[in-house]
This record gives C-alpha cells, sequence and structure tokens, in this order.
C-alpha cells in the first residue's frame, strides 16, 4: 500500500475540492495539501460534494505554494504533478515510488511553476476527444486510484 499525499494548488471549484475529499477518503489518501485560492473547510459549497469527507481526511492548508513545498520535503514526500508538459508521461506509464505526494493544479492554467520544478516527474492522462483534459476532480480519481490498485 502506498502512502498518498494529495496536493491541491490554486483550485478554484469549492465543489470540486469537495469532490476530492471525497475520493480521498474513500481511497485511504493520509492527507491533502491545499494552496492559494483553494478553498478549505469549513466552506459551506465544500461540504455540499465532500458529504462529511472533511472530517476523515487529515488537511492542512497553506497560503504559498512553497510553504507547502517545504512541508511535503521535510517529511522527504517527493512530489509528482499530474500536468501536460512535453516531459510528462501517461500516468500509467509512471513508477510511482511508495510514499508520494500528487499534485492536482487550476482548472485553467494548471499546476504552479513552483511545484513543476521541485517535481520527480510528471504524468497525464492521454486523451481521445477533442478535448486535451478532464475535469480536476475526475482526473483525480482516475490517477489516485491508478495509483492504489495498479501499480
Amino acid at each position: 500500500m502506498k502512502d498518498i499525499f494529495v496536493i491541491l494548488d490554486n483550485i478554484r471549484s469549492a465543489l470540486n475540492v469537495g469532490a476530492i475529499f471525497r475520493t480521498c477518503e474513500g481511497l485511504g489518501v493520509k492527507k491533502i495539501f491545499l494552496t492559494g485560492i483553494t478553498p478549505y473547510p469549513p466552506h459551506k459549497k465544500l461540504q455540499k460534494t465532500a458529504l462529511g469527507a472533511t472530517e476523515w481526511v487529515e488537511w492542512e492548508y497553506f497560503k504559498q505554494n512553497e510553504d507547502c513545498i517545504n512541508k511535503l520535503q521535510s517529511l522527504n514526500i517527493p512530489i509528482i504533478t499530474a500536468e501536460i508538459t512535453k516531459n510528462s508521461v501517461p500516468f500509467h506509464k509512471f513508477k510511482y515510488p511508495d510514499k508520494l505526494g500528487i499534485v492536482f493544479g487550476h482548472e485553467i492554467t494548471g499546476v504552479s511553476l513552483s511545484f513543476l520544478t521541485n517535481s520527480l516527474g510528471t504524468v497525464h492522462i492521454p486523451m481521445q476527444g477533442q478535448k486535451e483534459s478532464l475535469n480536476v476532480a475526475t482526473s483525480a480519481g482516475i490517477i489516485i486510484s491508478h495509483i492504489i490498485f495498479c501499480s
């Protein structure tokens, strides 16, 4: 079983954050780190989709990404980013370490440069349609599930 920590980097939608909390609770994620503009409990809209998961998943908020990165580094948690870049690999082909932090970024602008430059690697979900990416909560569910059950 891998120790997975989820980092939400400037996610705009409280509903997406709530859905990710619920997914993380169901999949046994160790902790969620929230940064920047990401809504955090007890935000009313977040609670709507989290359905109580905020009570069972440990979380911590950082206003600045650098403070979150420093915390992850102090805990020896390598950072993996979920982002489409020229060097990203399909999520199902990446070799995940036993302990890791996976970063999901802003719905439009993606993962911040500070996380990208401090990452062990970058993964993406290959797409077959016209859109180049999925909703952030959907992406989180797919990638976290793969890390737990398939890697």
